[in-house]
């Protein structure tokens, strides 16, 4: 049985629809992040699945038992706000005290709970430090150190790495995904950011415009979005509008232009589409290689319009029959490398390819 089930959920401001029923299942010790663009709703649901809102419709079930009008204190769910919430007129050590404290906790047990807190987010000797004093890393370990003192069975963060610069960032939610998991508590992670959330989570909810677009693992989700939104957000995508001519041996001929047809298999998500209707095609660019131009099958003719070296990678733009294509190749010292204005050769594999409908408005995507 999944420990956390939100059924339903659906939320209005003023008139303003920021959820539109929101299905989810979360099972015991799984983290899951909720993914999507500013205002999407992510903060929305959490702050309902801490019992900080109530939603319009719609209930939130923990371990079988409807917790809806539950007050947050009777939750036993802990979390961690993006501007971490500390006391500055409070050590750190009683920062984290605070809430066993408050809950009446004798003081040896409040001194033996902390200490093992501090231990357990790498900040041992910490405890008679003054907020002011730390890093925001530690700050944002303080916090989490605080969340889980009380051995809450579900923690809930709400954009907790955002403050962060990028490499402190990267080293930390590395360090929180271990901690996480050493613990076995249900984590809920909110994030605008799909690099934090591909390292951090078992499974991704994306969400935008108040709805719940697809869940999945990680490696799923980037190779099999659901739809357009997803495969836009997600990573970088080329997308071509294409008419499907003909269905043959198993695959679509996919007409981008007068001059070019690309095969796509036909089965799986793409088994709906008929002969002329108007898609659209996706292809990631580091699916797109190149070559210099031979004039061989299989090859499609271009031109490189522009050339970006982006560290591991360098980032090709191609014009293609009056479209626009980006590759990422390798950047490697023994690889060809290509100059603007040279004329080339795209290689896309069919099985790379996904189609969506086309004139289908799912909101708005990464810039």
């Amino acid at each position: 049985m999944p420990q956390i089930v939100l059924r339903n959920l659906s939320k209005d401001f003023d008139g303003t629809a920021a959820l539109r029923n929101i299905n989810l299942e979360i099972e015991r010790g799984e983290l899951i992040s909720l993914l999507g663009p500013s205002g999407c709703g992510k903060t929305t649901t959490i702050r309902i699945i801490a019992g900080f809102l109530q939603p319009s419709s719609g209930a939130v079930i923990y371990e079988g038992k409807d917790i809806t009008r539950l007050p947050p204190q009777k939750r036993n769910f802990g979390m961690v706000f993006q501007n971490y919430a500390l006391f500055p007129h409070l050590n750190v050590f009683e920062n984290v005290a605070f809430g066993l404290k408050a809950q009446g906790a004798p003081s040896s047990e409040v001194r033996r709970t902390v200490s093992r807190a501090l231990e357990l987010v790498n900040l041992p000797d910490y405890g008679h430090r003054q907020i002011h004093e730390l890093s925001g890393g530690e700050q944002q370990r303080v916090a989490i150190a605080r969340a889980i003192a009380f051995a809450p069975q579900v923690l809930l963060l709400d954009e907790p790495l955002s403050n962060l610069d990028a490499a402190l960032r990267e080293r930390t939610r590395a360090q929180l995904r271990e901690l996480i998991k050493r613990l076995q508590i249900t984590s809920i992670f909110v994030t605008h950011d799909q690099e934090e959330a591909f390292a951090l989570s078992d499974r991704i909810a994306v969400i935008n415009q108040g709805v719940c677009q697809q869940v999945g693992a990680p490696e799923e989700l980037y190779d099999n979005p659901a739809n357009e939104f997803v495969a836009s957000f997600l990573g970088r995508s080329n997308f071509l509008e294409a008419r499907i001519e003909a269905i043959n041996n198993g695959h679509l001929a996919c007409r981008i232009s007068p001059e070019i047809v690309i095969l796509v298999p036909a089965g799986g998500a793409n088994s709906s589409l008929a002969v002329g209707e108007e898609v659209r095609l996706m292809v990631r660019p580091e699916a797109v290689q190149l070559r210099a131009r031979q004039n061989r099958a299989g090859g499609i003719s271009g031109r490189v319009l522009s050339k970006r070296f982006a560290g591991a990678m360098t980032i090709y733009l191609i014009e293609v029959d009056g479209h626009k294509v980006q590759s990422m190749l390798l950047s490697r010292a023994d690889r060809t490398s290509f100059s603007v204005g040279e004329q080339v050769e795209a290689l896309i594999p069919g099985e790379s390819i996904r189609l969506f409908p086309a004139h289908t408005d799912w909101g708005p995507r990464r810039p």
